[in-house]
């Protein structure tokens, strides 16, 4: 079901087939997916408390949180995956709010079954989402807030 949220008169309805509660656990995922870094020592057998858990600090082709990230976009609904994709095109300065609906029916047109890659490849992820959802005045803080 679609939500609108009324805006002010400068900026148009969004209509919302994904929740900003669900924009959000992925900015929050996406900070902490790219906060890793380049594997420094693959071949190393060393026990993880020897080396101060610095792998978990690593990019790894195993990595939980980009399993868990690509999970939940496979878990969205294709309206709720293309809204992600608009977003994250908005976020990077494709356009403004108000050019919403023509973003997401490009978003729509060029959708198919590689979202989580290309998503989970698109550098400054979280950014972008956080300055889309900024431009329809939602924001992260409260859900921050609580998980962290």
């Amino acid at each position: 079901m679609a939500m609108t949220k009324k805006l002010d008169k400068d900026r148009p309805a969004w209509p919302l087939t994904i929740s900003p509660e669900k924009v959000c656990f992925f900015i929050l995922k996406a900070r902490q997916f790219d906060a890793k870094d380049a594997p420094t020592n693959e071949g190393s057998a060393s026990n993880p408390s020897d080396d101060a858990m610095i792998d978990v600090l690593e990019d790894r082709a195993d990595d939980p949180v980009q399993e868990e990230i690509r999970s939940a976009i496979w878990a969205l609904s294709v309206d709720e995956q293309i809204d992600l994709v608009t977003l994250v095109w908005l976020g990077r300065g494709d356009g403004i709010a108000s050019d919403w609906r023509d973003i997401r029916e490009a978003a729509a047109e060029a959708h198919n079954n590689r979202t989580a890659a290309y998503l989970l490849g698109t550098p400054l992820l979280g950014d972008y989402l956080e300055e889309a959802l900024s431009m329809f005045d939602e924001s992260c803080q409260a859900m921050e807030a609580n998980h962290l």
